[in-house]
């Protein structure tokens, strides 16, 4: 039983938070619920992550800072939370806690498993996601929810309920994903980390896109169409289309499979710019979707006609959209190559940004952020110029690109901020929290 007022405050004692090894969704929804409900606790968080938690992170590090600290001194330690699981083996780095006895252990976990972890405190519920279980406490406590916490609690939700398909998924789940989304949860986002597995049916079927893989120039965005015929009803469909458009690198990807046997052919499109709307083409042709993403299922019809459909639907869609230039900040506060790591660091903190281009005239040759101050080991290397720590080459964006691509760039690159670059000139820069006012619907009206 969960209590009306949850676990002790653990302010006055060196606290914990920790989760399971191969960190998925519901696990680090999780920790960033705790770490809302014991703010005084440091977070350890375990290596390795799941790859979409990761891509997620990687682009959210400025809303939860604490992801990039050191891994906290285990030493003193009197009180663990661990969420998400009840057993040490699933733990990483607990030998010394888990032959400490005078250790005061709580447990948030929804598994129906035996548990090894013999807590002081436990809130458990065969729930269909962990983070359910904690929505109870910080709904009760009045916890204020941001619409991107609420975007990761409904992430760790949907990935541990299959989207509330799974069988162990609860009417408190089903209640706690309209609650999340009340407060601004972004199924847009969720889209795009939330990426099913798929099996041998499914690679055979993009190896065979792969290889008559071509690309087309049509109305300024680059697109691949692929028609193959596929035996019976194949699942996972919209997964294979989805890398496709990845691994050809596309604006837009259109898988138009037929079904010989019924005559049918399965139309699937993805899209990766904000003014090529596929649920728009989709609907043209008797299906339906959103911008990103669509389908349409068509009967008695030549591929080659529905290629050719999909290419006048793609050449008339004049929709405006985003752009990098109406999200960037100008002009540009830069710093000389020369300068001293100490006149960077007083820039930045007079700015109020994480990071500056370094310039040398017109010409930009690197980056400098509050990131590269921690190769600083000595207070004297603050006399050092910024050109013997700042990151190069360079990545940039044009001003035309759309936020999403940027947002792609962040998470390859492990980058915060973007500078816009048009014919070889710096006319502004992009930060990964412009991107995400732009995704949170956050601009100014």
């Amino acid at each position: 039983m969960l209590p009306l007022k949850c676990a002790p405050d653990p302010s006055d004692i060196k606290t914990i938070i920790t989760t399971h090894k191969n960190t998925d969704f519901d696990a680090m929804a999780s920790m960033v619920a705790a770490m809302m409900l014991y703010p005084d606790a440091d977070p350890l968080i375990p290596k390795p992550l799941n790859p979409n938690v990761k891509a997620f992170l990687s682009l959210h590090k400025d809303v939860f800072p604490w992801i990039e600290k050191p891994a906290p001194d285990l030493e003193n330690v009197e009180r663990l939370i661990v969420v998400d699981t009840a057993q040490w083996e699933r733990l990483m780095g607990m030998a010394t806690f888990r032959k400490n006895p005078e250790l005061e252990i709580l447990v948030w976990d929804h598994h129906v498993q035996p548990e090894t972890i013999h807590a002081s405190w436990k809130c458990y519920a065969p729930a269909g996601a962990n983070i359910t279980l904690m929505l109870r406490c910080l709904k009760a406590e009045k916890k204020s929810i941001s619409p991107i916490q609420a975007t990761i609690f409904l992430a760790g939700l949907y990935e541990d309920t299959g989207q509330l398909t799974f069988t162990n998924t609860t009417a408190e789940d089903a209640y706690a994903a309209g609650y999340l989304l009340e407060h601004g949860a972004d199924l847009k986002i969720l889209s795009r980390f939330l990426r099913p597995a798929y099996g041998e049916k499914q690679k055979s079927i993009l190896f065979e896109m792969l290889k008559t893989a071509h690309r087309e120039k049509i109305n300024g965005h680059s697109v691949s169409i692929s028609k193959l015929s596929v035996e019976g009803h194949v699942d996972g469909l919209a997964v294979v289309v989805g890398m496709y458009r990845d691994i050809m690198n596309v604006d837009a990807a259109f898988g138009i499979f037929c079904i010989p046997e019924n005559e049918r052919c399965m139309v699937i499109g993805r899209s990766d710019v904000d003014n090529l709307n596929v649920g728009d083409i989709m609907r043209s042709m008797g299906g339906g979707g959103h911008p990103g993403a669509g389908s349409a299922m068509l009967r008695q019809v030549n591929p080659d006609a529905v290629s050719e459909m999909i290419c006048g639907l793609i050449g008339g869609n004049q929709q405006a959209s985003v752009q990098i230039s109406d999200l960037m900040s100008f002009p540009v506060h830069m710093v000389s190559p020369e300068a001293s790591m100490e006149e960077a660091a007083k820039m930045m903190r007079i700015k109020g940004c994480t990071g500056l281009p370094v310039a040398e005239g017109d010409k930009l040759v690197g980056m400098i952020s509050r990131r590269d101050f921690q190769k600083l080991r000595r207070d004297s290397q603050l006399r050092s110029p910024v050109k013997a720590y700042m990151r190069q080459p360079v990545q940039t964006i044009e001003p035309g690109k759309s936020p999403l691509q940027a947002a792609r760039i962040m998470i390859r690159q492990d980058i915060g901020r973007l500078p816009v670059v048009e014919e070889g000139r710096m006319i502004g820069i992009v930060t990964r929290s412009d991107v995400m006012c732009y995704f949170y619907d956050l601009l100014p009206e």
